[in-house]
């Protein structure tokens, strides 16, 4: 059935336009924290992060209006990464756990995250129940009187979540000695990343910690490294760490200032953890979109290598399925379940630390575990319409994947998040793939407009 709020990672949108208006926001918490509260003795409870955008506080004013009219207590955690909400709903006994951000997209969009008491991301049935309430009659549903929920704000969610970061590391490990330069995005990690990383005994150069509602994720960040890279090579640090927004995803920059991508990072963690005996199920699991040098590299350690669609949810999915530790995908979301339930930038971070430490190697050489297949990844946008059901856009796929045989991967697939049609292909002939996916994306352009 099709959903009219929710998409592949919650709601998300232009703020104050639709599904990103006050009175969305409204309902939803209306609804959410309705369905949540029911049967028990005890005060039920929500705890809601934010990231640093302007209209973070606009949505969660009407989130907090929206769940204490039913009945349920808020507590606020200001902002914090979207795993630290994940882990403080579980820490906190809560019910329900909300995160406002629109991740790595700009400052003019926001969204709405829901984690149930487990921490885990709202299932697609869950998602699409409380849509149905959404547009039910919400009186039905208001607390009276006496029985209407109190807000309060959590001051301690910072040291709380910057405490459980620093003990996925060893007690004794110690990252004196490593200059670390760290990217906060201007976002929800702007605090409790370099916090962390000085109190393990790194020396912290900070940039992306200067938040205005307006800057997040503006040329800083995951998905723009650059500066980072250039912060790198100016102070001569070990190591570079890039979050996005909300933080539950990381690159690094090593000391050439050359970028790492999720998937080296997932292949340092599955050969580690290998090597350790932690690794759980005999391999990893990432998405379609991750490389295939990747999936050679994790094969020759006798290893085997997942795929699921792109998304961590259903990369968490499937580790939860299965009995995966470690799972993410090439964008730096990265999933270690021992510790978490959902992509976390920054323990995911700690985690490479470790083996910088541990091998006593330079970042070069720590994270440089394949050589990747030539990739080409473009965009295609469209204003209306389904271009990939057209017959000559599906014959021009089919010839590219006949052209690419079994040396190489195609990838078509709509964005859950824009209107966007992705086209990624790779393989050992970089000339070929370049062809296919420019051919590709020619006949969609025909069916764009």
């Amino acid at each position: 059935m099709a959903r009219r709020y929710f998409g592949t990672d919650g709601i998300r949108g232009a703020a104050n336009s639709a599904p990103m208006t006050p009175e969305i926001a409204l309902r939803v918490g209306m609804a959410a924290g309705s369905l949540f509260s029911n049967g028990g003795g005890r005060p039920h409870r929500v705890v809601i992060g934010k990231d640093t955008r302007l209209s973070g506080y606009m949505i969660e004013s009407a989130l907090v209006s929206g769940f204490t009219s039913v009945g349920m207590n808020v507590f606020q955690l200001g902002p914090m990464p979207t795993p630290a909400v994940a882990m403080l709903t579980r820490s906190m006994r809560a019910d329900l756990g909300v995160m406002i951000s629109a991740s790595h997209n700009v400052y003019t969009d926001n969204g709405i995250k829901l984690f149930g008491p487990d921490g885990y991301k709202l299932s697609d049935e869950v998602e699409l129940e409380i849509e149905h309430l959404m547009d039910d009659n919400p009186d039905r549903r208001l607390a009276k009187p006496d029985s209407i929920g109190r807000a309060r704000r959590v001051d301690s969610a910072v040291e709380r979540y910057t405490e459980f970061a620093k003990r996925t590391l060893p007690r004794e490990l110690s990252l004196e000695g490593l200059r670390v330069a760290v990217d906060c995005a201007n976002g929800a990690a702007y605090k409790v990343a370099p916090a962390a990383l000085w109190e393990l005994g790194a020396e912290v150069i900070s940039i992306g910690v200067e938040p205005n509602g307006r800057n997040i994720n503006k040329d800083c960040g995951s998905t723009s490294p650059e500066i980072l890279s250039q912060k790198v090579r100016e102070v001569r640090a070990d190591i570079g760490i890039a979050l996005d927004g909300d933080a539950d995803r990381v690159i690094i920059v090593d000391e050439k200032g050359q970028v790492v991508d999720g998937d080296q990072l997932l292949a340092v963690i599955a050969n580690t953890w290998q090597q350790r005996g932690r690794l759980a199920a005999g391999g990893i699991v990432a998405t379609v979109m991750s490389n295939l040098g990747l999936e050679r590299y994790i094969e020759g350690l006798g290893l085997k290598l997942e795929r699921t669609p792109v998304g961590d949810r259903y990369v968490v999915e499937h580790m939860r399925k299965h009995g995966y530790n470690v799972g993410g995908e090439q964008s730096g979301h990265l999933v270690l379940s021992d510790f978490g339930t959902t992509g976390d930038g920054l323990i995911s971070a700690l985690q490479i630390l470790a083996c910088l430490i541990r091998e006593n190697k330079p970042v070069s050489e720590v994270c440089k575990r394949f050589d990747p297949l030539p990739q080409v990844l473009k965009n295609v946008r469209y204003t209306n319409g389904k271009p990939l059901d057209a017959k000559d856009v599906k014959n021009a796929i089919d010839d590219g994947k006949s052209r690419l045989g079994d040396k190489g991967r195609l990838v078509i697939r709509p964005s859950g998040t824009e209107p966007v049609i992705r086209v990624m292909a790779e393989g050992d002939d970089e000339t070929m793939v370049d062809e296919v996916v420019n051919d590709i994306c020619d006949v969609i352009r025909t069916h764009a407009a």
